[in-house]
């Protein structure tokens, strides 16, 4: 999915382009989608290139994006919940922090 080119020593040397490449590539591997899914959207054709078999498997792309991204926006409001609930956990902790350390104190005297 990405291209370099070889120096001299046989090391790889990928232009400064590819990097936002692979944090797209990283992306799509996060939500699931496989490698050929992924070269697949990453060069879906254009009008240019319009072919009417291709066009049909870019919109069933667009249907994985599409579940990819609700699937994403449960996970948030899920972690965002439960960031809450752990923001009014601590924050009754703390505000009852004189009672459980006083109790706690008092059981080892």
């Amino acid at each position: 999915m990405i291209s370099s080119s070889r120096l001299d020593n046989n090391y790889r040397e990928f232009d400064e382009s590819i990097i936002d490449a692979i944090n797209t590539i990283q992306l799509y591997l996060h939500l699931g989608l496989t490698t050929d899914q992924i070269r697949d959207i990453m060069y879906c054709p254009d009008e240019k290139g319009y072919d009417k078999k291709e066009d049909e498997y870019c919109e069933e792309l667009l249907q994985i994006y599409e579940t990819n991204l609700n699937e994403v926006n449960r996970q948030k409001r899920a972690l965002d919940e439960a960031q809450v609930r752990l923001e009014k956990q601590i924050k009754r902790m703390k505000d009852n922090r004189e009672k459980w350390v006083t109790v706690k104190g008092d059981e080892q005297q």
